[in-house]
């Protein structure tokens, strides 16, 4: 495991029948950064957080979180571990309020059995209260306390995104992981958006890892950069070097595009 990385990844490689979706995808995530992971469409992006969190298993390569190996470890045992993930498409329980399905990332540290519900014992009942306040809390941190009692299909996007944010964060994580989070976003939200991220990295102790078209967002709040092009990671390192970097350049604007700068 590399000096003080939450989370290291050795060789990641996925393949679809005869097509390489990312190949050997070898990166350590810094403890406490937020680091940004870009590249063109259809670069990988997405197929790398899929092998960290468990949604896929890698054809090669290793997952290591904080020491442990975690390769092709269920989704939601991940999650236990202390990963939780946001997805480009966004998935809400949409027919339950808001306050609903925050309540429902608290339930994976809940202690109380199913049984305990069904018999309305005190400790459940206990336990509930508590799951329902954190939830309020959360939602407060992601200013969405004042429509608790919505549906969650009713929101506007930006509040979705803030919503499934706020989910993710009941599940008590250490490492997070965004995908695409300005996504559909204007100007101003994408904004207050970087002032969020850099919050509940601080106040949460989190390490953030997040996928992102929007170049300001990257730039602005990543204090490392990878960039994937076909599968391939093809440069890593600080937003000053990876803005300035000829492959970069090339990945996004095309091979012929600094001759016509």
């Amino acid at each position: 495991m590399a000096s003080d990385a939450v989370l290291e990844t050795k060789g990641l490689t996925m393949r679809f029948g005869g097509l390489t979706a990312v190949k050997n995808f070898s990166a350590a995530t810094p403890r406490g950064s937020i680091v940004g992971l870009i590249g063109p469409n259809g670069a990988g992006k997405t197929t790398c957080f899929n092998m960290i969190t468990g949604y896929y298993k890698p054809s090669e390569g290793q997952v290591l979180f904080n020491g442990a190996d975690i390769t092709g470890t269920p989704p939601h045992r991940v999650c236990r571990s202390g990963i939780a993930r946001t997805f480009q498409n966004i998935r809400l329980f949409g027919n339950e309020t808001v306050l609903e399905n925050v309540m429902i990332g608290c339930h994976l540290r809940q202690k109380t059995g199913w049984w305990q519900a069904v018999l309305c014992l005190p400790s459940n009942r206990r336990e509930e209260r508590a799951i329902a306040e954190r939830s309020r809390e959360l939602l407060k941190v992601v200013g969405l306390q004042e429509l608790a009692g919505e549906k969650a299909n009713s929101l506007p996007y930006g509040a979705q995104r803030r919503l499934e944010i706020a989910r993710a964060l009941a599940t008590r994580p250490v490492f997070l992981l965004l995908d695409e989070p300005a996504a559909g976003m204007n100007p101003n939200e994408t904004q207050e958006l970087m002032g969020f991220i850099r919050e509940i990295r601080r106040n949460f102790d989190l390490t953030i890892l997040l996928i992102e078209h929007d170049m300001k967002v990257v730039m602005g709040i990543c204090e490392h950069i990878w960039v994937l092009d076909y599968g391939e990671m093809i440069a890593a390192g600080p937003p000053e070097a990876i803005q300035s970097d000829p492959k970069v350049i090339r990945a996004y604007l095309g091979e012929e595009a600094p001759a016509h700068a």
